[in-house]
C-alpha cells in the first residue's frame, strides 16, 4: 500500500513535471512531451488531489489554465476569467457529464451546441463601440499577454464590427476563439522554408506555429504567418441584451462579422453528442485545420449561470478528446525508400508504438533537411505523430534520452533498390533515385505514365493491371510491353484471380476475358506509332511536361541530336531553364535510360523525324493562351495544339503575362481571374474565327 510520504512525493513530481512542461511549451515553444503523456500526468495528479485535497497546493497545475505570461508583452487582466474546460477521455464520462447536469438542474431534456475543439491558440478580442481595441492570449487564465498589434495582422479577425445600425452593436463586447494554423498554410510556409537553405527555420506543427506566431515581439513577422480565427464564445458584454441560447449568441457573432466554425451545431442528450463525436471524428484527417476533440456545452445560458463553476472548469461544459496521436518511441534503424517517382524518402525504423488507434512500426522523415533539421539518428527517442491514415512522422527527438555515441545520418550515394546514383540537384529538397525506367521502385509508376492517354495512348492498361503485370513477373521493363502475348495476359489474369482469391474471369466467361486481352495486345500495337514529343513525354523525364517536349521536339527534329545535347544547348530551347536542362541532361546520360530507349526501338516504336525548328513561327509568338471551360467544336487538347502550331504558348492557369483567355461554356473562375487582370478574352466563335484565318 502507497505511503502517504511516497504519495506527497509523486504529486510533487507530478507538479513538476507538468510546469516544465508547460513552460517549454507556450513559453519557450518547444514541446518535449506528446499530449498523450501530458494528459496522462494531469490525470494522475487530478486523482490525487481529488483523493487527498490536503495535497493540493495554490501553483498546482491543475488549477491553472494556461502557462505565466511572457515578461516580453504587457500583461492584460481579464474581466471575467478565461476558464479551461474538464476533458472526457471515454463516453462513460460523457454520460457522467450529463448526468451531472439533469440531477443539479432537476430535468431530462438536454440541448447541448456542439463544435470542434480547435488545436490553437485561445485569445480574447475587446470591442468598443464596435471597433477593436485589446487583444490578449489567455495566459494563465486571470491574466494574459497583450498581442493586440499581432492579431491587427490576422486578416480573419474583424477591425471593426458589421452592423448597419450602431444600436445593434454592443458598447463594450469581449470575443472569444482560437488563432490557428491552416494545414495548408503550415505545409506550405514549411515548403519555402526548407527551400530556403536555412534562412527561415520550419515550424514543429501547426499549434506550437501559432502560439508562436503570435508572441512574435515585431507584428510583421507574424503577419507573414498563415494565421486564421474562428469565434467560439463571449466574454463581457455591455449594452446589448443577450439572446437566451449559446448557438443564437454564434449567429449572432457571425452576423457582426467573426468566423464562426460552419461544425457548430446542437445536439440532444448524449446520444447526440456522441454521435456528432463520432461523426467529427470521421472527418478529421480531411478537415483543413487541427482539432483534438470536441467540446459539449449546454446550450441554454441561463442553465449555464445556473450550474457555475466548480474549481476553476464550468460545470456545463466538456471537451471530449480523441485518443492521442502522439507517443514515444525509439528508431532502431533509418532506411531509404524509393516512391514511384524516385523521391528518395528517409524512413524511420521504429519499436513498435501504438498511436492513434494503430500499432505504428515506420514513419516518415520527409528528406535529409528534414532529418538534419531534427537530428535524428539510430536508438534516439523520439515523438511520433499520426493523423489517420496519414503516414506516420517523426515530429521530434527527446535530446535528453539520446544514447552514447550516436552519429549522424547521411543520404546514402546510390539506390538500394537498382544502385544507381542518388542526386539531388542544387535548389530541390528532394533527392531522387536517377534509375528512371530501369529501377524496380519505380517500374508501376513509369509504365502508368508512359500508357497514359497524352503519353503513348494505350487504352486499356489502367494501373491495377500494370501492377498484377509487374507483381507477377511478365513485365520488367517499359519495352516488355511490346512483348506480351495474348497468352501472357490471360495467364496473368487467371493468376491474379487465384492470388486474390477470386473465380478466375476466364473461367466463369472466357469470351469476355479473351476480347479484354484482345483488345489490349491491339492498343498496344497501335502505339508503336507514335510522335517524338509524346514519346519523349511518356519517358517521364523530370521536369519534361508536354509543352517541354513538344519544344524540344521542334527544337532537335530528331532523338539522337536530343540526346546528345549538352546542359548549354538544352538551355536554347525556349523555357528550358538550368535545372531542366540538368535533368534532361542526367536522364540520357544515364546508361541504363539510353539501354531502355534502346529497347523500345528495337520493339518498334517509332516516329517520323523532321529538320530542326529553332525559331518558333506564327501569329501568336510569344503570346501566352489559357483554355478553359467546354468547348462545342474541337477538344481542349485540340485547340491547345492548334494554339502551339501558331507560336502561343497555352498555360493552365492566369498571370499578369497571360495574353488572351479563351472562354468555353461553364467558364469558372479562371475566367474570374482574366476579368481581374484585364486579359483579353475570346469565346469560342473567335478563336475559330482566327484559326480558320490562319489555316
Amino acid at each position: 500500500m502507497t505511503s502517504v510520504a511516497d504519495t506527497t512525493a509523486r504529486a510533487a513530481e507530478l507538479r513538476q513535471r507538468l510546469t516544465d512542461a508547460n513552460y517549454r511549451y507556450h513559453v519557450l515553444d518547444e514541446p518535449n512531451i506528446p499530449d498523450a503523456d501530458y494528459d496522462a500526468l494531469m490525470r494522475e495528479l487530478e486523482g490525487i488531489e481529488a483523493a487527498h485535497p490536503q495535497l493540493r497546493t495554490s501553483d498546482s497545475p491543475t488549477l491553472r489554465v494556461g502557462a505565466v505570461p511572457s515578461r516580453e508583452f504587457a500583461t492584460v487582466r481579464h474581466a471575467i476569467p478565461m476558464l479551461s474546460l474538464a476533458n472526457a477521455f471515454s463516453e462513460a464520462e460523457v454520460e457522467d457529464f450529463a448526468r451531472r447536469i439533469r440531477e443539479r438542474l432537476g430535468r431530462d431534456d438536454l440541448r447541448f451546441s456542439v463544435e470542434p475543439k480547435f488545436d490553437g491558440l485561445a485569445i480574447s478580442l475587446r470591442y468598443e463601440n464596435a471597433v477593436f481595441v485589446q487583444g490578449a492570449t489567455r495566459g494563465d487564465g486571470e491574466s494574459g499577454e497583450d498581442v493586440t498589434a499581432n492579431l491587427r495582422t490576422v486578416k480573419a479577425i474583424p477591425l471593426r464590427l458589421r452592423s448597419g445600425k450602431n444600436e445593434n452593436v454592443p458598447r463594450v463586447l469581449e470575443v472569444r476563439g482560437e488563432v490557428y494554423m491552416p494545414r495548408a498554410g503550415f505545409e506550405k510556409y514549411n515548403e519555402a522554408a526548407r527551400a530556403s537553405g536555412g534562412k527561415v527555420k520550419p515550424l514543429v506543427n501547426p499549434r506550437n506555429a501559432a502560439a508562436g506566431s503570435l508572441r512574435q515581439l515585431d507584428p510583421r513577422i507574424t503577419a507573414r504567418r498563415p494565421l486564421a480565427f474562428y469565434a467560439y464564445a463571449v466574454g463581457v458584454v455591455e449594452g446589448f441584451e443577450l439572446p437566451a441560447t449559446h448557438s443564437a449568441m454564434m449567429r449572432q457573432l457571425g452576423e457582426w462579422g467573426f468566423p464562426v466554425s460552419k461544425l457548430i451545431d446542437t445536439k440532444r442528450g448524449v446520444a447526440g453528442c456522441l454521435d456528432y463525436f463520432r461523426r467529427i471524428g470521421a472527418q478529421r484527417d480531411a478537415l483543413p485545420f487541427d482539432i483534438d476533440g470536441v467540446v459539449y456545452k449546454l446550450d441554454d445560458l441561463s442553465a449555464q449561470a445556473e450550474l457555475g463553476f466548480v474549481g476553476r472548469t464550468p460545470r456545463w461544459a466538456i471537451a471530449h478528446k480523441f485518443p492521442a496521436q502522439e507517443q514515444v518511441t525509439t528508431v532502431e534503424a533509418i532506411d531509404v525508400q524509393i516512391g514511384r517517382t524516385g523521391a528518395a524518402t528517409p524512413t524511420a525504423r521504429l519499436k513498435p508504438v501504438f498511436v492513434g488507434g494503430v500499432t505504428v512500426t515506420n514513419a516518415t522523415l520527409h528528406n535529409a533537411d528534414q532529418v538534419a533539421r531534427l537530428d535524428v539518428r539510430v536508438g534516439d527517442t523520439v515523438i511520433v505523430r499520426r493523423a489517420g491514415d496519414v503516414i506516420p512522422e517523426v515530429v521530434s527527438v527527446v535530446m535528453e534520452k539520446r544514447p552514447a555515441r550516436t552519429h549522424a545520418w547521411k543520404m546514402p550515394a546510390h539506390c538500394p533498390v537498382c544502385g544507381s546514383a542518388i542526386v539531388r540537384d542544387a535548389g530541390e529538397v528532394v533527392a531522387r533515385c536517377s534509375g528512371g525506367l530501369s529501377c524496380a521502385a519505380q517500374i508501376v509508376q513509369s509504365i502508368f505514365h508512359f500508357a497514359s492517354r497524352r503519353a503513348m495512348d494505350i487504352e486499356g492498361l489502367g494501373e491495377r493491371y500494370i501492377e498484377d503485370l509487374c507483381e507477377l513477373g511478365y513485365v520488367k521493363s517499359v519495352a516488355d510491353l511490346y512483348r506480351l502475348s495474348l497468352d501472357d495476359l490471360l495467364e496473368m489474369k487467371r493468376r491474379a484471380d487465384a492470388r486474390d482469391g477470386t473465380t478466375p474471369e476466364t473461367v466463369r466467361n472466357g469470351k469476355i476475358a479473351t476480347k479484354w486481352a484482345q483488345n489490349l495486345i491491339a492498343a498496344i500495337a497501335h502505339s508503336k506509332a507514335t510522335t517524338l514529343d509524346r514519346f519523349l513525354y511518356a519517358l517521364g523525364i523530370p521536369d519534361v511536361g508536354e509543352a517541354t517536349a513538344k519544344g524540344l521536339a521542334r527544337h532537335f527534329g530528331g532523338l539522337d541530336a536530343l540526346m546528345a545535347a549538352t546542359a548549354e544547348e538544352l538551355m536554347q530551347v525556349p523555357d528550358v531553364g538550368p535545372i531542366m536542362a540538368a535533368h534532361i541532361a542526367t536522364f540520357f546520360g544515364e546508361p541504363h535510360n539510353r539501354r531502355a530507349i534502346a529497347q523500345l526501338r528495337k520493339t518498334g516504336v517509332a516516329w517520323v523525324e523532321s529538320e530542326p525548328q529553332r525559331e518558333a513561327q506564327g501569329p501568336l509568338l510569344g503570346k501566352t493562351g489559357v483554355l478553359t471551360g467546354g468547348l462545342h467544336s474541337l477538344t481542349r487538347e485540340q485547340a491547345k495544339a492548334k494554339l502551339e502550331a501558331l507560336g502561343a504558348k497555352v498555360a493552365g492557369s492566369v498571370s499578369k503575362k497571360t495574353s488572351f483567355v479563351v472562354a468555353g461554356s461553364e467558364a469558372g473562375s479562371k475566367l474570374d481571374k482574366a476579368r481581374e487582370l484585364g486579359v483579353e478574352v475570346w469565346d469560342e466563335a473567335r478563336l475559330l474565327e482566327f484559326l480558320r484565318a490562319h489555316e
